[in-house]
């Protein structure tokens, strides 16, 4: 029986009662290299150190529905490898899975429930993307420029 694996973790997100001062304050304070999502951090991976790999910390508003049913004020993302598979083994052993899994240029997603009722993202990612991604961002952020809009984060 395949036994899902988290290889990763892909991202924190939690709720503010005011998101862009706290942005604010992690990139004064922490020098955060904020998006216009959060803040992206780049990694290497082990197996493969030429390959760069992306972390995502992102603050939502109070009222978001991102994280329901979950009445908590955080929502980690996990990386996996082969998200069908892996939802396959949480449908056999009774896991509650919130979603159905989504395809964006940047990976698939499905969330699902914790023993807990917590809900965890799992992503399958796709790397590449985010690389030309942040590569253009870079670019555009060095010529001065902000971006209308960036791919919007699902």
């Amino acid at each position: 029986m395949f036994t899902p694996k988290v290889i990763g973790v892909g991202g924190i997100f939690f709720k503010a009662k005011k998101p862009s001062r706290l942005r604010e304050w992690y990139r004064k304070h922490l020098s955060f290299n904020l998006n216009p999502y959060g803040s992206s951090f780049e990694f290497r991976n082990a197996k493969n150190p030429d390959k760069i790999q992306y972390f995502l910390w992102s603050v939502f508003k109070n009222d978001t529905d991102y994280f329901s049913p979950s009445k908590t004020d955080f929502m980690i993302n996990f990386r996996v490898e082969n998200i069908e598979k892996t939802v396959d083994y949480f449908r056999e052993v009774g896991t509650e899975i919130i979603d159905e899994i989504s395809s964006y240029p940047y990976g698939k997603f499905v969330h699902i429930l914790d023993p807990e009722g917590n809900v965890i993202e799992l992503w399958e990612a796709n790397d590449d993307f985010f690389s030309d991604l942040m590569g253009a961002y870079k670019q555009i952020k060095k010529a001065g420029h902000k971006p209308d809009s960036v791919v919007p984060y699902h």
